[in-house]
C-alpha cells in the first residue's frame, strides 16, 4: 500500500468528492456561504438512507447542499450559516429535526505503520452486526478469532470513503483504533479516493484516534440535519 499521497492530489480528490457529494465545491461568493440544491439530497446515500442536508464549512466559508425544490426558499434565508440552518427544519417541514456541526477531517498522508487488520467481506461470519451495514469490506483485528475493533468504508461516491470505527471495550486502550484507520486509510488511497473522518465535537476520544491516525484539525466543520442525535 501507499504510504500518502501529494497535497496537491489530495486536494484535488477532496475537492471532487465534495463537488460530487453536495453538489458544488469550493464555497465561494463574497458572502462565504454557498447553498446549492443537489439531486443527492433526495437520492439513498451510502446506507440506503436520504439525508435531506448535507454540507461542509471551512475557516473561510461553507457549502450547503438541499433538495432541488427547497433551494430558493432557503436562498430566501440569507448568509448567515446559523441563521440558515437554524429555519431549515421549518423550510423542509421536518418538525423536530434539528442543524447540528461536526468535525470534519480528512487525509493524504495517514500515519506509516504495521498494518494490524484484515479485510473480510461485511458477510463474513466473524463481522459483527455493527460492521455490517457499510457497502464495502471491513478492516478488522482479530484476537482469538473474534475481532477486537473494525473500521468500515461509507463509500459516498468514487471519490471519497467516510471511515468508521469501533473497538470492543476489553480492547480499548490499546491504539487498535488508530492504526485501523491509517490502515483503511492507505487503502482508500490505494482506491483512487480521499479518505475522510467525521466525529461529534466533543469526542475526545475520536479526535485522539483521528489525530493518531494522520487525520489534522483544519477546522473544518460537517453540517446537517439531523432527526435525533447525530452520529
Amino acid at each position: 500500500m501507499t504510504g500518502g499521497i501529494s497535497l496537491q492530489e489530495g486536494e484535488q480528490r477532496l475537492s471532487a468528492h465534495l463537488g460530487s457529494w453536495l453538489g458544488a465545491w469550493p464555497p465561494g461568493g463574497p458572502e462565504g456561504l454557498v447553498v446549492v440544491g443537489s439531486e443527492r439530497r433526495v437520492e439513498p446515500g451510502w446506507d440506503g438512507e436520504v439525508r435531506p442536508v448535507a454540507g461542509v464549512a471551512t475557516t473561510t466559508g461553507a457549502v450547503l447542499s438541499v433538495p432541488p425544490a427547497a433551494l430558493d426558499p432557503a436562498l430566501a434565508l440569507g448568509s448567515d450559516l446559523d441563521v440558515v440552518g437554524a429555519r431549515l427544519a421549518g423550510v423542509l417541514d421536518l418538525p423536530g429535526w434539528r442543524f447540528a456541526r461536526g468535525a470534519f477531517r480528512w487525509s493524504h498522508a495517514p500515519t506509516p505503520g504495521d498494518d494490524v487488520g484484515e479485510w473480510l467481506d461485511r458477510e463474513d461470519e466473524r463481522v459483527p452486526p455493527w460492521l455490517r451495514p457499510f457497502n464495502g469490506d471491513v478492516c478488522v483485528a482479530l484476537v482469538d478469532g473474534e475481532v477486537a475493533a473494525g473500521v468500515g468504508r461509507k463509500q459516498h461516491d468514487r471519490h471519497g470513503h467516510e471511515l468508521a470505527v469501533v473497538t470492543e471495550e476489553a480492547h480499548r486502550g490499546k491504539g487498535l483504533a488508530a492504526l485501523l484507520v491509517a490502515q483503511a486509510a492507505r487503502r482508500v488511497l490505494d482506491d483512487g479516493a480521499i479518505p475522510t473522518y467525521l466525529h461529534a465535537p466533543g469526542n475526545v476520544a475520536s479526535a485522539a484516534t483521528a489525530v493518531r491516525a494522520g487525520f489534522p484539525d483544519e477546522g473544518w466543520q460537517v453540517l446537517g440535519l439531523f432527526s435525533g442525535a447525530p452520529g
